[in-house]
């Protein structure tokens, strides 16, 4: 393998095409498109300040490097990613890829970050400004994330999560196929119009929880005092630990719970509507 140390690159695709390449603190300056076209690459304590340097890669390690804001956009349309203890500062970060594992990754902008991705495995990951993470995502696999950023995991399909702090509105929505354990889910609006959405030993907080649902799954859950008027529409299994603050017009199911401060069935409640609410 070819080694670059302790260099400076910058202009348009500088190391353009390259393969079987490690680059050991290396800075890449502005520009674009440095490492485009490239396979089998590994990146050691490097910079890198340009726009676009890692698109159509299959192949690449990224250990204890920097993307800079000005690395904007930086891995797209690539393959068969590991990223460890790097500070990405950079947002629109990894879009149609697939074979991405990311471990100690820091993502404090993360905005419109890992779309229309696939085979995603994310540990000890921190993202903040997340807003509208994982877009149209699926495989997915996360343990101990820590998230802040709203509408995330949106379309996404076949999704394990565990160990996690997911503050985030708007959360889940339309998603398939996605299991939750273990973890606080706090915000508003959460798993709206979902199919097979399953949570497990989570905390769960916000107006508005798990409506419009088909498939739903509750296994020993607690809700937040301000998670109210949950389950209009949906269909659902509901293992509650706890009160729940309000529950309005499910369509079918059980829920079960210690307690309820008010149980809405109007007029306007959906066939079959027959759902069964129940205090242990």
């Amino acid at each position: 393998m070819k080694e670059i140390k302790n260099e400076e690159f910058g202009g348009e695709r500088p190391l353009y095409n390259e393969h079987g390449l490690r680059l050991e603190n290396v800075v890449i300056h502005a520009g674009e498109s440095a490492l485009k076209e490239t396979s089998d690459i590994e990146a050691d304590g490097c910079r890198f300040e340009g726009k676009y340097p890692f698109w159509c890669c299959d192949g690449f390690v990224v250990r204890n490097c920097l993307f800079t804001e000005g690395g904007r956009a930086a891995l797209w349309y690539s393959r068969n990613l590991l990223m460890e203890d790097t500070l990405v500062e950079a947002p629109k970060m990894f879009r149609e890829m697939s074979g991405i594992r990311l471990r100690r990754v820091r993502i404090p902008n993360a905005a419109e970050t890992l779309w229309g991705c696939r085979d995603i495995d994310l540990e000890d990951v921190e993202v903040d400004k997340g807003d509208y993470l994982l877009m149209h995502s699926s495989d997915i696999v996360v343990r101990r994330m820590k998230l802040q950023g709203n509408y995330s995991f949106q379309y996404c399909r076949n999704v394990e999560i565990s160990d996690s702090v997911l503050l985030t509105k708007d959360a889940f929505w339309e998603t398939e196929n996605v299991t939750v354990r273990d973890s606080v889910i706090n915000g508003e609006y959460l798993g709206w119009y979902s199919r097979g959405l399953r949570l497990i030993n989570c905390r769960i907080g916000g107006t508005q929880p798990l409506c419009y649902a088909e498939g739903l799954v509750l296994e020993n859950c607690t809700f937040d005092a301000d998670a109210d008027l949950a389950f209009e529409y949906s269909e659902v299994q509901a293992d509650i630990k706890g009160s729940v603050t309000s529950v309005k017009n499910p369509r079918t199911g059980c829920i079960t719970a210690d307690s309820y401060g008010e149980i809405i069935l109007d007029s306007n409640i959906k066939a079959p509507g027959d759902c069964r609410i129940v205090t242990r």
